[in-house]
């Protein structure tokens, strides 16, 4: 009786735990998430104020998400090692610092400083997110921050859209980057409010697996990243070295796979000598967890593409300005929120088996349905409805593939969960948003020498123009161009036709593609646990609590 007394007692101080820790833990997610989806807003204004193209824009993104992905691993050490407090401390106002090198850059090369260094402080400040939970709420009130948690993502985009877009248009993009700086201060003091966690003793840094780790994660970013540049197979003029004339993208990609199975090789090799791994490997030993991380790393992916991709066509092609391209975006972004915090509604109905495989299918419907509705106008009713479609879908996925993640695992491998999400969160976004640029700038490339190809234009202009570095460009910029060389205003129009008719099929064809990519996302979701959400409290794993504890 007494028992039963104390667990009762302990329910109610748990639900009736402050939210206020929830806060601060969702001012420092929503710092970083801000930050990942004021930047493709943003393509139009720093375009234009640093003179630099708009994939330029893309690899800043990349910068920070390969940083973040490389070393997030190392991250989680530090909060152990140090205390995951303080580290949530540091980091978030090294974030900060980040930000203001960000707002006041004066050309691509320092931008892409500021995003590394975020990525850098964002590795370490992830892992405490979850762990920071963990410790402050139990039971049912911690399902709900983790739920809360998985959608803040979503809602800090609708935001940043809104106001990165209304500040890009009516004032500067910089002041976007300077809010957050701000924001960094308000978190470090709130920050006290938190539970201190104490260090633990004896953690020590794998250097080796984090070397390989980190090597594996670089390499496959930076090559997938730069597979149009430096070319698919046949080295371009870009590419810094060649392979017997061969372009080092591939075999850069290659070689990080090598290196990832190495640091997975050496890790286990560290447990058979009871020794700790850079990651703890419970959080991926079963065929659920790696079928849930495989379609968090697919939807993870298509996300920070389509983010791309919109900004991308509506300021570029289209010269729309920020603000604009935040009306437009919002519907999508706001889906994904709503979808997000709504879908836990459905826990106790469903399986995330169930849901995950409707959500790649939703998200592929509205991909397809997109690809087929865009004209030159994105706002039609069809148009609207497509994103809202892929938002659902996304929002919903990202819900539930992260408690599948958490509840999978012990309490005590918090940091790690935190981890494993951070690096495949930051990795997909880096590969989706390289994916993203490669697969339009390449159909794009090959739609307008395909077009010139069957044109009027003389073959002496087309050796005026650098036919091997087309890009995204306005008409305006295309006028430009060609008003340096011998074009005549009858070829202008028609090369002005011919780009226009070019920008729009490879933008469809780019969302094609993406669609297809959701469906083979229905691979890893048939590996997903056939349980029910709701009935599973963190720390108890559903496939292992009905197998018995793990040995």
């Amino acid at each position: 009786m007494t028992q039963k007394s104390n667990s009762i007692a302990s329910s109610k101080t748990a639900e009736y735990s402050s939210w206020l820790p929830l806060v601060v833990i969702l001012l420092a997610q929503i710092q970083m998430a801000f930050n990942v989806n004021a930047l493709p807003v943003s393509i139009g204004p720093i375009v234009a104020e640093l003179d630099t193209p708009a994939t330029s824009v893309g690899t800043a993104l990349v910068f920070y998400s390969l940083f973040v992905a490389a070393f997030v691993l190392v991250g989680a050490k530090l909060g152990k090692i140090f205390g995951d407090r303080l580290v949530f401390q540091v980091t978030a106002l090294a974030h900060g610092v980040a930000m203001a090198i960000m707002a006041l850059s004066p050309n691509a090369g320092v931008m892409n400083l500021a995003q590394a260094l975020a990525g850098l402080a964002a590795a370490a400040l992830v892992p405490t997110l979850v762990v920071m939970i963990a410790a402050n709420y139990r039971d049912q009130q911690q399902a709900q921050a983790l739920g809360i948690l998985a959608g803040t993502p979503a809602i800090s985009g609708a935001l940043a859209f809104f106001v990165a877009g209304l500040l890009g248009t009516l004032l500067s993009w910089r002041l976007s980057f300077g809010i957050l700086s701000v924001l960094s201060i308000v978190v470090f003091v709130l920050s006290f409010r938190l539970k201190p966690i104490p260090r633990q003793p004896g953690i020590k840094i794998d250097l080796v697996g984090a070397i390989l780790a980190a090597l594996a994660i670089m390499l496959i970013s930076l090559g997938f990243n730069n597979l149009n540049a430096w070319g698919v197979t046949v080295a371009k003029p870009a590419a810094p070295f060649t392979l017997l004339g061969l372009s080092p993208a591939p075999f850069m990609v290659i070689l990080g796979v090598v290196f990832g199975q190495g640091f997975f090789a050496w890790s286990h090799r560290r447990v058979t000598k009871e020794q700790t791994p850079l990651l703890a490997l419970e959080v991926l030993d079963s065929p659920q967890e790696r079928s849930n991380i495989v379609a968090l790393l697919v939807i993870g992916a298509l996300g920070p593409a389509v983010n791309f991709l919109i900004p991308l066509y509506l300021q570029i092609v289209q010269n729309r300005t920020s603000l604009q391209t935040a009306v437009t975006v919002i519907p999508y972004t706001l889906a994904i929120a709503g979808s997000a915090m709504l879908i836990v509604r459905l826990f106790g109905r469903l399986t995330p088996r169930q849901i995950a495989t409707a959500g790649f299918v939703v998200v592929a419907g509205g991909l397809t349905l997109l690809a087929y509705a865009i004209r030159n106008e994105w706002t039609t009713p069809l148009v609207i409805l497509s994103l809202i479609l892929v938002g659902m879908g996304e929002g919903a996925l990202l819900t539930v593939l992260f408690n599948v993640m958490v509840s999978a695992s012990p309490k005590e491998l918090a940091g790690d969960v935190g981890a494993l999400r951070g690096v495949a969160n930051n990795l997909s976004t880096g590969l989706g948003t390289a994916f993203a640029g490669v697969v339009a700038v390449g159909l794009l490339s090959t739609i307008v020498l395909s077009n010139l190809a069957q044109s009027s234009i003389p073959a002496s202009l087309k050796v005026q123009v650098d036919l091997d570095n087309v890009n995204f460009v306005t008409n305006d910029q295309l006028e430009t161009v060609l008003g340096e060389t011998s074009a005549t205003p009858e070829q202008v129009s028609e090369a002005v036709r011919i780009n226009e008719e070019a920008r729009l099929l490879a933008l469809k064809a780019s969302f094609l593609v993406l669609a297809g990519i959701s469906l083979l996302g229905l691979v890893p979701a048939q590996g997903l646990p056939h349980y029910v959400p709701g009935e599973v409290r963190l720390g108890e794993p559903p496939g292992r609590g009905r197998r018995g504890k793990k040995k």
